[in-house]
C-alpha cells in the first residue's frame, strides 16, 4: 500500500487523534449493532407469535364464511355485508428505537360504532356468518398490531446493514490505514533523527579536528 503524507509530528498528532476517535466510534458502533440486533431478535419472535395467532383466527374466520356462502343466497350474503356497522379510526405515532423512527399504529373506534360487528337481522343468516365476522372484527386490531410490527423489523433490519457496513469500513479500512501510516510516519521520524544526530556527529568530528 502506497502512502502519501507529509511525515512530521503535527501530522502524526493529527492522525493520532483521528485514530482515537475512529477506535471510540468503532466501539460506539459495535454496542449500537448489538442492541439492534437484541432488539430485533425479539421483534422477530413477537412478529412470529402475532402472524401465527392471526392466520390461525383467520382460517377459522374464512372457514366459516365458506359455510355461510354454501347455506346462503348470494343476495341475502351480499345485502347482510353491504353496509359498515363502525367507524374506524387510526392513530399512528412513532417511536424511536436506537435513533431509529419505528411506527406505532392503534386503533380507535369512533363513539357512534356499534357494540357488535353485524348490523343485520339474525333470521336470514346463518350463525357461520355471525362467527366470521365477529373473529373479523377482533383480529382487525391485531392486524394493525403486525402490520407495525413487521415495518420494525424491516427498519430495524435496514438500520443493522447499515451500522454493520460503517463497523465494518472502520475496523477494515480506516483503522489500519491509520495505523499503517502512524506507524510510516513514526518511522520516517525516527529515521530523519538517526541521520541528524550522524550529520551531527560528524560535524563535532570535523570541528575536533580543527580545533
Amino acid at each position: 500500500m502506497e502512502i502519501r503524507v507529509n511525515p512530521t509530528r503535527m501530522e502524526l498528532n493529527r492522525l493520532r487523534g483521528r485514530l482515537q476517535m475512529a477506535t471510540r466510534g468503532h466501539k460506539l458502533l459495535k454496542d449500537k449493532r448489538d442492541e439492534l440486533m437484541r432488539q430485533f431478535i425479539e421483534l422477530v419472535k413477537e412478529n412470529k407469535r402475532l402472524r401465527e395467532s392471526i392466520e390461525g383466527k383467520l382460517a377459522d374466520s374464512f372457514a366459516n364464511f365458506l359455510l355461510a356462502s354454501a347455506v346462503m343466497s348470494s343476495e341475502t350474503l351480499e345485502e347482510a355485508l353491504m353496509y359498515p356497522t363502525a367507524s374506524i379510526n387510526v392513530e399512528v405515532a412513532t417511536k424511536n428505537i436506537m435513533s431509529v423512527r419505528v411506527p406505532e399504529i392503534t386503533l380507535v373506534e369512533a363513539e357512534t360504532a356499534s357494540e357488535h360487528a353485524v348490523n343485520y337481522g339474525f333470521a336470514s343468516t346463518s350463525a357461520e356468518l355471525d362467527s366470521s365476522i365477529e373473529t373479523l372484527a377482533q383480529v382487525l386490531p391485531e392486524l394493525m398490531r403486525l402490520a407495525a410490527l413487521e415495518k420494525k423489523v424491516y427498519l430495524l433490519a435496514d438500520e443493522i446493514d447499515k451500522t454493520r457496513r460503517r463497523v465494518n469500513a472502520l475496523e477494515h479500512v480506516m483503522i489500519p490505514e491509520l495505523e499503517a501510516t502512524i506507524k510510516y510516519i513514526r518511522m520516517k521520524l525516527d529515521e530523519n533523527e538517526r541521520s541528524t544526530l550522524t550529520r551531527l556527529m560528524k560535524i563535532k568530528d570535523i570541528v575536533r579536528k580543527e580545533a
